[in-house]
C-alpha cells in the first residue's frame, strides 16, 4: 500500500508529523527536497508539504493533484496563503491547534472505503436475563458466518466478555488501554491491538476494578468499528451510563432481553423506559418462562424479535470457558440467524452461518 508523503526539512516539524501519523496508525514516506519526492507526488494518497519546502516546491512546478495539505509551525499570514496557492494545497494547517484534524486527514488516507457498519446493542430487562451470552452468541454467528464483527463490552460491572468467552488469558488490549483516547482511532490500529476469538474482535475490561468507560472512548472506539466492520455488537449495563447512550444513539437495532415472568416484564419495562430517552428500535428476546410472548410483547408495547428457550447445557459450556458451537440446531443458534438475517443491511445472513 502506497503512504502519505511527507515533504520537509524541518526536524521538528517532521517528528510532529510523525508523532501525529503514529496516532492514526500511518507510516510515511519523507522527502527532504522537492527532486526527491517526485516519483510518490501522483502514487501518494496524500501529500503533507512543509511550509519550509513549499517555494521550493513550487519553483518545480508539480501537477495538480487532489489531498494536498500544507503544515506550519507559525501563526498564519498572508504569505502562507501564497504559498498554499503554490503548490496546488487544499487547506493549511497550523500546529499544534490542528493536531487533531491531520490525524483524521492521516487515518482517512491510509484505510480503505467506509464500511458503515451496522450497531446492534443488547441489555438485560433484568440482572441475570443473558444480555451478555446474548450479544457474545450473535457475535460469534455474524463472524463465523463472514461478517467482519466486533463485540464491544460496555458493562464495567458484567464480569468481562472476554471470560464469558474463554478468553481471559489472551494478549490484548482491554478497556483501560483505551479509556485516554479522544478524536479518531484508525480501524486498522484498533483491529490490530484487540483480542479475537474464531476470527471475532472484541473489547473487555482488564479484571479488578473497572471504571466507567468515558463517552469520548466509546465514540472513537465505535467511529473505528463502524468504519472497518460490517457488524458491531455492544452489550450494555442494564441502566445506560454516557458511554451506552454513545451506543444507543447510533443503534440500528437494541434487543432487550426479557424473561417471561411477571417480575422480568416489570423489570423489562423500567429498563424501556430509560432505553426510550436514547435510542429508537427495541425488540424484545423472550426468554421463554410462565407467560406467553405474546403477552410479554403487548405488556411492553415492543416488537417481538423471537424466543430464546432454556439451553441447559450451554451454562455448563460457559462456566468451562468453551466457546459455544451455536449451530442451527441449538434455539440460540437459530435465534441468531434469524436476527442477523433481518438485520443486516448488505444482504441475506448465510444459512450455513452458525453450523
Amino acid at each position: 500500500m502506497d503512504r502519505p508523503l511527507v515533504i520537509t526539512e524541518d526536524p521538528d516539524l517532521l517528528d510532529d508529523l510523525l508523532r501525529v501519523a503514529a496516532a492514526a496508525g500511518a507510516e510515511l514516506d519523507v522527502a527532504h527536497a522537492p527532486a526527491h519526492a517526485r516519483p510518490y507526488w501522483a502514487r501518494a494518497p496524500m501529500v503533507v508539504v512543509g511550509g519550509d519546502a513549499a517555494d521550493a516546491l513550487a519553483a518545480t512546478r508539480p501537477p495538480p493533484r487532489h489531498r494536498v495539505v500544507l503544515v506550519t509551525h507559525g501563526p498564519e499570514d498572508p504569505d502562507t496563503w501564497r504559498k498554499c496557492v503554490a503548490v496546488g494545497a487544499q487547506a493549511v494547517l497550523e500546529l499544534p491547534s490542528a493536531e487533531r484534524r491531520l490525524v483524521d486527514e492521516f487515518a482517512d488516507a491510509v484505510e480503505p472505503a467506509a464500511r458503515a457498519g451496522l450497531v446492534v446493542c443488547v441489555a438485560g430487562g433484568r440482572g441475570g436475563a443473558g444480555a451478555s451470552v446474548l450479544a457474545a452468541s450473535l457475535a460469534l454467528v455474524a463472524s463465523r458466518g463472514g461478517l467482519r464483527t466486533l463485540l464491544v463490552d460496555a458493562d464495567p460491572l458484567g464480569g468481562g466478555l472476554d471470560l464469558l468467552l474463554g478468553q481471559e488469558e489472551t494478549e490484548g488490549a482491554r478497556w483501560s488501554d483505551l479509556v485516554a483516547r479522544e478524536g479518531r482511532v484508525s480501524f486498522t490500529a484498533l483491529r490490530a491491538a484487540l483480542p479475537s476469538v474464531s476470527g471475532l474482535t472484541f473489547l473487555s475490561f482488564h479484571r479488578g476494578e473497572a471504571g466507567a468507560i468515558p463517552a469520548e472512548a466509546m465514540r472513537s472506539v465505535l467511529d473505528a468499528g463502524q468504519r472497518g466492520f460490517d457488524l458491531v455488537v455492544v452489550d450494555l449495563p442494564r441502566r445506560p451510563d454516557p458511554a451506552a447512550a454513545e451506543a444507543l444513539g447510533r443503534a440500528a437495532t437494541t434487543l432487550l432481553v426479557v424473561t417471561a415472568d411477571v417480575r422480568g416484564v416489570l423489570a423489562a419495562a423500567q429498563t424501556l423506559t430509560v432505553l426510550r430517552e436514547h435510542t429508537g428500535e427495541i425488540r424484545a428476546a423472550v426468554r421463554t418462562g410462565i407467560l406467553e410472548d405474546e403477552v410479554v410483547t403487548a405488556s411492553l408495547g415492543v416488537p417481538c424479535a423471537g424466543s430464546l428457550p432454556d439451553q441447559p447445557r450451554l451454562t455448563a459450556v460457559l462456566n468451562r470457558g468453551t466457546v459455544p458451537r451455536l449451530g442451527s440446531r441449538t434455539p440460540l443458534g437459530r435465534f441468531c440467524e434469524a436476527f442477523l438475517r433481518s438485520a443486516v443491511a448488505s444482504g441475506p445472513f448465510p444459512p450455513e452461518a452458525a453450523r
